[in-house]
C-alpha cells in the first residue's frame, strides 16, 4: 500500500459536509453528444446480463465503436485479487463489454491496465484474462513497459504540463469499465480515478502535488467515450487494494459523462459507514468546476432497469 501523502484521506473523506467543496459553473463536456436523450443507465442483475442492457439503453454499442476500429477497454486489475474482494472490475463485466465491441465490428479489443502488483498474478487472480481467453479479437496485457507510454502535453494542466500515456488509447475508442470501491487517498475510485492506470508515472499524483487537482488535469486530455461502472460488488473500505467491506449492490452503471457516472456512484453505497455526494469528492467536483462534467445526480436523465 502506498503511503500516500497528498489529497483527502480517508479521515478527510468522512469529515466532508454535504457542501462539499465549491462549485463553479456546470458544463458539459465539448465531447458530450449533443442528442443524448438518456444520461445514465442503471441497470441490476448478474454482471454480463446487466452490462448487455445497460449497453442497450444507453443507445447500444454502435454508437461508440465502429466496423474496423480498435477498442480499449480500461478495467481495474492492478491487483492480484480475485473478483470477490472488490479491487477488479468483474470478468463477466469485461468479456460482455468486448462482446460487444466485436459485434459491432471492432478489428481489435485490448484490455490494458498499468498494474501495480505483478502482472501475471493480476492477469491470473483477477480472472479478467481467463474470461477474455477465447474471444478471438481479444488481448488482455498488464502494461508495466514504460516503451508503451507515450508523452503527451496537457494544455489546461493545473499541476500536469505533460504526462506519459499508453500509446494505444491516442488511436482507438477508449471505453472505461472501472470497478466501485473505496480509495485512501481519494475517497473512492471510480472512473475518474481509474484513468490513472493509463499513465506511467503514478508516484507524482502521490508525492509531488495534489492527487485530485492532478486526476481533473488527466480527465482533460483522457476522455472515454463511454464509462460503464462495475458496481456488482463495492469494496466500501479498505481500497484500494483490500481487504475490505465488501457489499453487493448488483449494479451496472453507463454513460458517456464520467463525472455523472461517477457521481452516481458515490451514492450506491455507504462508504466508510456514512453516505455521500458526488460533491464531497474533491476530484469530482474539481472535474465539475472544470467542465468536465455534471454532478447533480437529481439533474440527470437515468433510465433504470432489471437484467
Amino acid at each position: 500500500m502506498i503511503d500516500h501523502k497528498q489529497g483527502i484521506s480517508r479521515r478527510q473523506f468522512l469529515k466532508a459536509t454535504a457542501a462539499g467543496v465549491a462549485v463553479g459553473l456546470a458544463g458539459d463536456p465539448s465531447w458530450l453528444c449533443a442528442v443524448e436523450q438518456v444520461d445514465l443507465a442503471v441497470i441490476s442483475g448478474e454482471p454480463a446480463a446487466a452490462t448487455r442492457k445497460a449497453l442497450e439503453t444507453i443507445g447500444g454499442i454502435s454508437r461508440f465503436v465502429k466496423k474496423g476500429q480498435r477498442v480499449v477497454i480500461k478495467p481495474n486489475m492492478s491487483f492480484a485479487k480475485t473478483p470477490d474482494f472488490a479491487a477488479s472490475t468483474h470478468p463477466q463485466v469485461v468479456v460482455a463489454v468486448a462482446r460487444a465491441c466485436l459485434e459491432a465490428g471492432a478489428g481489435e479489443v485490448l484490455v490494458l491496465d498499468h498494474t501495480l502488483q505483478r502482472a501475471e498474478l493480476c492477469l491470473e487472480r483477477t480472472g479478467i484474462r481467463d474470461a477474455c481467453r477465447n474471444v478471438p479479437g481479444v488481448h488482455v496485457l498488464a502494461m508495466q513497459d514504460r516503451k508503451f507510454f507515450q508523452e503527451i502535453r496537457v494544455p489546461q494542466g493545473k499541476v500536469l504540463e505533460r504526462v506519459e500515456v499508453l500509446k494505444d488509447i491516442l488511436d482507438s475508442v477508449l471505453i472505461s469499465v472501472p470497478v466501485a470501491k473505496s480509495h485512501s487517498a481519494t475517497g473512492v475510485s471510480l472512473g475518474l480515478k481509474g484513468l490513472m492506470g493509463l499513465i506511467w508515472d503514478r508516484e507524482s499524483f502521490h508525492f509531488r502535488f495534489n492527487i485530485n487537482q492532478g486526476i481533473a488535469d488527466l480527465a482533460t486530455v483522457i476522455k472515454p467515450q463511454l464509462t460503464i461502472l462495475d458496481a456488482t460488488r463495492a469494496m466500501v473500505s479498505g481500497g484500494p487494494g483490500g481487504p475490505g467491506d465488501v457489499k453487493k449492490p448488483n449494479l451496472i452503471v453507463a454513460g458517456i459523462d464520467p463525472v455523472a457516472v461517477d457521481s452516481y456512484g458515490v451514492g450506491i453505497v455507504p462508504w466508510y459507514g456514512r453516505n455521500f455526494n458526488g460533491r464531497q469528492v474533491e476530484h469530482l467536483s474539481i472535474a465539475h468546476q472544470r467542465g468536465l462534467g455534471k454532478i447533480d445526480v437529481e439533474k440527470l436523465k437515468i433510465v433504470k432497469g432489471t437484467a
